[in-house]
């Protein structure tokens, strides 16, 4: 990653406050982060700590109670900002595959070859050209969240936000598409910021891990992760790797008990 070019996102004091019938709570507090263009960020922390709140005000889905949050657009006006993709299956059950990977091209106006070429493309590029007249309850769910994902990238955005976009799969397809990651996001070098609960995922996929602490979630710790690229799932294996988790989950044991014992 290029450390001399200005942020693609700068969060600063970032604190957002919930009304409940008890009074306030905070659910994010004085949280600040820089994202460099192309890198790859993971956000980790325990249940509850605001790293899926913090994505949807990135996205613009909701608003920071105090603090300011700024995605940087770059040299094309033309491109959207960002693109989300969500742990649930977010894809429309009437359109088919193709449809629905074009469908963000549709709403930016673009035209129906050019929506059908880029669709087209993706679908190759994971495995899926096949089954592109296909709906989506005649696919798995590892497919569909495929879809997902290269709905976000066919839109091509300034920003990738993923919130626990592997979670609900099984653990075999999670590997395959943690794989499938990997290879899209060396070639295409977009910037993103990626919620995961799980540490190894953040290890493998990220050039940092951001740890938040338990309710109400701060920054408490990041780091960086100088394992060599392009990566595998075979580099879960190394020694630095199995270092790289001891250290993190070392300071972040403390934080999930702590979460939950907020929750008795």
């Amino acid at each position: 990653m290029a450390t001399e070019a200005p942020p693609r996102i700068v969060s600063r004091d970032v604190t957002k406050v919930y009304e409940t019938l008890r009074g306030p709570v905070a659910g994010l507090m004085d949280f600040s982060l820089d994202v460099g263009d192309g890198e790859f960020v993971c956000v980790v922390g325990p249940s509850g700590c605001g790293k899926s709140t913090y994505l949807r005000m990135l996205a613009g889905l909701d608003r920071p109670t105090s603090g300011t949050i700024e995605i940087r657009p770059g040299d094309d006006p033309g491109k959207p900002l960002n693109s989300v993709v969500f742990q649930e299956y977010a894809v429309f059950p009437w359109k088919t595959v193709i449809e629905n990977v074009a469908f963000g091209l549709e709403m930016r106006g673009r035209s129906k070859a050019e929506r059908t070429e880029r669709a087209e493309y993706w679908l190759e590029r994971v495995g899926l050209r096949k089954f592109a007249g296909h709906y989506p309850h005649q696919i798995s769910g590892g497919m569909k969240q495929r879809v997902s994902i290269i709905r976000a990238l066919a839109n091509d955005p300034e920003v990738l936000l993923m919130d626990e976009p592997l979670g609900a799969l099984d653990a075999q397809t999670r590997i395959v598409l943690q794989d499938e990651l990997l290879r899209i996001w060396e070639e295409t070098r977009k910037t993103v910021v990626y919620i995961t609960h799980s540490l190894d995922e953040a290890i493998l996929l990220g050039d940092r891990v951001i740890l938040m602490s338990a309710h109400p979630g701060r920054l408490l710790e990041t780091y960086r992760i100088d394992l060599e690229r392009p990566r595998t799932i075979d580099t879960m294996n190394l020694p630095e790797f199995g270092e790289l988790r001891g250290r993190i989950w070392a300071r972040l044991a403390g934080e999930v008990s702590r979460a939950m014992e907020q929750q008795e």
